[in-house]
């Protein structure tokens, strides 16, 4: 009786994961409709918050740059003082 109960469930799952899969398109063309009528929803940014965030990006590219540098630099030297080169 519990093996019959389960067997149902697993059947119940299967058939709800099937469901939940999308079809693909039909066609190449539907594909780009489709991607159109996604990219219209997307709230693109203006120029001032578009070079707001490239600099943004910029200086945090050179912090990492510095960071890592210092990194390098700071092990070298311990390396060379514990080698003895």
């Amino acid at each position: 009786m519990a093996t019959k109960l389960l067997g149902k469930e697993k059947e119940n799952k299967d058939k709800q994961k099937k469901a939940a899969v999308k079809k693909p398109s039909k066609s190449i063309g539907q594909f780009f409709r489709d991607v159109y009528a996604e990219l219209k929803k997307v709230t693109w940014p203006t120029f001032k918050n578009l070079v707001i965030y490239t600099g943004a990006v910029i200086v945090f590219v050179v912090i990492m740059i510095i960071i890592t540098y210092a990194f390098d630099t700071g092990l070298e030297a311990l390396r060379d003082l514990v080698v003895g080169v």
